[in-house]
């Protein structure tokens, strides 16, 4: 009997728009796109689908982690590396209203 192939999607989330924390951006996810369309249920209205595969997300703690779980397990990945972010810390930027050492007078 022959294996299917799997293809899954390897990559680091990046933040969300709601929140200027980085938490949960540094572990490397493995999964699995959806191989066919959703239905909606006619008597609920509820979308559902019989692919289990794009319920399955796996958490690595390294992109090489990632990549040797997906080459041992026969599982086709494209990786997909983060565009690091420039970080603007400005000298005097916002926390400067509130330094001790300020030399004018902060007014509203």
């Amino acid at each position: 009997m022959m294996k299917s192939l799997m293809f899954a999607k390897i990559y680091q989330p990046s933040k969300t728009a709601m929140s200027s924390g980085s938490a949960s951006t540094k572990s490397w996810v493995l999964e699995f796109p959806p191989t066919e369309s959703r239905d909606i249920d006619p008597l609920m209205g509820w979308i559902s689908s019989d692919d289990t595969q794009t319920q399955v997300r796996l958490k690595f703690a390294t992109k090489e982690e990632a990549v040797a779980y997906a080459s041992a397990n026969d599982i086709a990945a494209s990786v997909q590396d983060p565009q690091k972010r420039f970080v603007n810390v400005r000298p005097g930027g916002y926390g400067d209203n509130f330094s001790t050492f300020r030399r004018g007078v902060w007014t509203h």
